[in-house]
C-alpha cells in the first residue's frame, strides 16, 4: 500500500494517535461510572460483557449506518472479505474482551492497567516477524521498555509488590493484550483490501454481537437503565466508533510498531483524566515522571530513519 499523503505525514500521525489515545483514556473513567450506575459489581465478569457488547455491537452499527449514508453498499463484499472481517471481530473484540474481563475479575485494577500495557511490546514484536520495513532495532526495544516504565509509574502501588501470577488473572489479561496485539496486525493486512471505517464497523458489529451472546448465555444483566447511564452508554458508543476506524487508518498507512508504542498513552491519560472526575490532584508527581517517561519512549520509537519500502 503506497504511503498516503496526509494520513503518512508523521506529525499528522502523531496528532490523531495522541488524540485516538485520549478518547481512550477517557473511557476509563466513563465505563467505572458506567458500572456503577448500572449496578455492575467488580466480579460481574457476565454484566460486563453485556456491557462490552452492547458498546461494541452499537459503535459498529453507528459507523455502518454512516456508509450507508454515503452511498455505500455495506454488504458489498466477496466471501473473503466477510471472513476477513469475521475473524477480525472474533480476535480483536470477542476474544479479548473476555480474557480481560476474566483476568480483571481474578486480579487487581492496577496489575490489570499495567499488563493490559504489554500490547505494544506484541505489537511491536509481532510486526517484526510480519513486516521486513517493521524491524527491532535497539531503539525500539528501549524505547517500549521506557514507555511500560511510565505505564508502571503512573500505576505504582503496594499491589505492584505482590508478584503473585495466575492463568486465569494476570495470565488472561496478558493474553488479552496479545490478542489486541494480534488484531491490530491482522486489521493492517486486512484494511489493504478494504474501506477502514467498513471494516471497523463490520468487526464490531460482529464482535459486539458474540459478546451479547456469551454475556446473555452466562446470565448476564444490566441493571437500572437511566437516562443518564444510556447518555454515558452513547458517549462510549460514539467513542469507539471514532476511536477505532482512526486507529485502522493509522495502522494501514503507516509500520505497527510505529503506531503500537502510543498505546502506552492510554492508561497515563486513563489516570489524570479518572483524577480530575474524581476531583483528585491531576499534577501528581507519578502523573508528570509517567508522561515523560511514555513520551520519551515514543519519541525513541518513531524518531528514526525510514526504513525501505516492504
Amino acid at each position: 500500500m503506497d504511503a498516503h499523503p496526509f494520513f503518512s505525514n508523521r506529525k499528522v500521525v502523531f496528532l490523531l494517535a495522541i488524540f485516538t489515545c485520549l478518547l481512550w483514556g477517557s473511557s476509563y473513567p466513563a465505563i467505572k461510572s458506567g458500572f456503577a450506575m448500572l449496578g455492575l459489581m467488580p466480579d460481574d465478569m457476565a454484566g460486563k460483557l453485556v456491557f462490552a457488547g452492547w458498546r461494541s455491537m452499537l459503535a459498529g452499527l453507528v459507523l455502518e449506518f454512516v456508509a450507508i449514508a454515503s452511498g455505500e453498499n455495506i454488504f458489498r463484499l466477496t466471501s473473503r472479505n466477510w471472513l476477513e472481517v469475521t475473524k477480525l471481530g472474533l480476535l480483536q473484540t470477542s476474544v479479548m474482551f473476555v480474557f480481560f474481563y476474566l483476568g480483571l475479575a481474578h486480579t487487581t485494577g492496577v496489575k490489570s492497567s499495567v499488563l493490559n500495557g504489554t500490547v505494544s511490546f506484541f505489537g511491536v514484536l509481532l510486526a517484526h516477524f510480519i513486516y521486513r520495513n517493521d524491524r527491532l532495532s535497539w531503539s525500539k526495544s528501549l524505547g517500549c521498555l521506557i514507555g511500560f516504565a511510565g505505564v508502571l509509574v503512573v500505576n505504582f502501588n503496594h499491589n505492584l509488590l505482590d508478584f503473585h501470577f495466575t492463568l486465569i488473572g494476570e495470565g488472561a489479561v496478558v493474553l488479552s493484550a496479545f490478542f489486541m496485539a494480534a488484531g491490530m496486525v491482522y486489521g493492517k493486512q486486512v484494511s489493504q483490501n478494504m474501506d477502514s471505517r467498513l471494516m471497523t464497523g463490520h468487526q464490531l458489529t460482529i464482535g459486539g454481537a458474540v459478546l451479547l451472546v456469551v454475556g446473555y448465555a452466562m446470565g448476564g444483566r444490566l441493571g437500572n437503565v437511566t437516562v443518564e447511564s444510556a447518555l454515558l452508554l452513547g458517549y462510549l458508543v460514539l467513542n469507539s466508533s471514532f476511536a477505532y476506524t482512526l486507529w485502522s487508518v493509522l495502522l494501514k498507512y503507516n509500520p505497527v510498531g510505529m503506531v503500537s508504542i502510543f498505546n502506552f498513552l492510554v492508561p497515563i491519560f486513563g489516570a489524570i483524566l479518572s483524577a480530575i472526575f474524581l476531583g483528585e490532584t491531576v499534577l501528581e508527581w507519578r502523573n508528570m515522571a509517567a508522561l515523560l517517561l511514555v513520551c520519551s519512549g515514543i519519541w525513541l520509537v518513531t524518531h528514526q530513519r525510514a526504513p525501505a519500502r516492504a
